[in-house]
């Protein structure tokens, strides 16, 4: 199983400056310390996100390492003019070295939307309309269409990317149905889900790759994102750490909804309520090295994945702390899935 790290960016209650060397900080550890790849999100108006632009952050991702991948989980399509979004990209993968990875996807809070204007019923088919746009920018080198949303005649894609034919692409989804989907379409997909409920999308997907005929060793990436993880010496510092530092996250997460009068949804619920209960269902794992790798493992088997893109670094957790645990992670437990063979790709 490989690894990646997933990045909310929610506030921690210093400057935003400092957030943001810390986070510069830790990528360049991130590429030290080999994992595959820096997902980061992309939220507007809340302190769950602020990286509200994740393109401008990772240009500068891209200017201070020359391995590590690097990317976005995910561009919220929507909020985004495709011409514009597709020049973006294109930009990114020069800036990088050809080491971009474009996730996309409609986004779950729809009262950000709202904030632009734009009337929560036409979101789903907006961004169906804005997929099948950026899917054909990024293998074409004009653009023509003819939309809902979008009218657009012979657009040069001047642009094009490093990597060819495309960058690698990553959707985030908790339906069998998009799963088949991504499948199809050979993108690497990503569940929020707990494991049990990740294990029905990666089924779906498995079977929709094998109904194509294709290389089972070819499948593309399929496993957990947004997950946090809290590693320390004992069980007891991981929990007292990470518990204080996921609650500033869970304030977070609720911000946006707080502000605006309405209910957390029923469907997100499970990553803001209370931490023990939390902690119970799988979205959070604290722990000492051993602790992690044994609920790791339990998630890899239970949830068909081959990539694990853990939440590191949230809430109000300390630039110290922060170190700490991600140099635990990955001496003392990535090694433990890398080094037998799984996810070699």
């Amino acid at each position: 199983m490989k690894f990646g790290v997933f990045d909310h960016m929610d506030w921690n209650g210093r400057s935003v400056s400092s957030l943001y060397a810390e986070r510069l900080h830790l990528v360049t550890l991130y590429e030290q310390l080999g994992f595959h790849a820096y997902h980061l999100t992309e939220h507007h108006a809340t302190r769950l996100g602020m990286a509200p632009s994740p393109s401008v952050f990772l240009s500068a991702v891209a200017q201070r390492t020359t391995t590590l991948r690097l990317g976005t989980l995910v561009y919220l399509l929507p909020l985004h003019h495709p011409v514009r979004l597709l020049e973006e990209i294109g930009m990114l993968d020069h800036l990088s070295g050809g080491r971009l990875e474009v996730g996309f996807g409609r986004g779950g809070a729809l009262v950000e939307h709202m904030r632009y204007g734009l009337d929560e019923q036409i979101v789903p088919d907006m961004f169906e309309e804005a997929a099948e746009l950026l899917l054909k920018g990024l293998s074409g080198e004009t653009l023509e269409h003819e939309g809902r949303f979008y009218r657009l005649h012979d657009v040069p894609m001047l642009l094009s990317t490093v990597q060819r034919p495309r960058p690698g692409l990553w959707y985030g989804t908790a339906t069998p149905q998009k799963a088949v989907w991504a499948a199809g379409e050979g993108i690497n997909l990503l569940s929020l889900l707990p494991a049990p409920g990740t294990r029905k999308l990666m089924d779906a997907f498995h079977q929709a790759w094998a109904d194509l005929g294709r290389d089972p060793a070819a499948i593309p990436f399929h496993g957990i994102g947004g997950h946090q993880i809290y590693v320390a010496a004992s069980d007891a510092e991981a929990y007292e750490i990470g518990r204080r530092a996921w609650t500033r996250w869970a304030e977070n997460f609720r911000y946006l909804w707080d502000r605006s009068g309405r209910p957390v949804p029923p469907n997100v619920k499970v990553f803001a309520e209370n931490f023990d209960d939390i902690l119970a269902g799988g979205t959070v794992i604290v722990g000492a090295p051993d602790t992690v790798r044994t609920a790791l493992k339990t998630v890899e088997r239970d949830g068909r994945i081959n990539y694990y893109a853990a939440e590191l670094v949230f809430g109000d957790m300390t630039l110290d702390e922060a170190e700490a645990s991600v140099r635990l992670f990955a001496r003392e437990v990535m090694p433990a899935f890398e080094m037998a063979g799984i996810g070699a790709r």
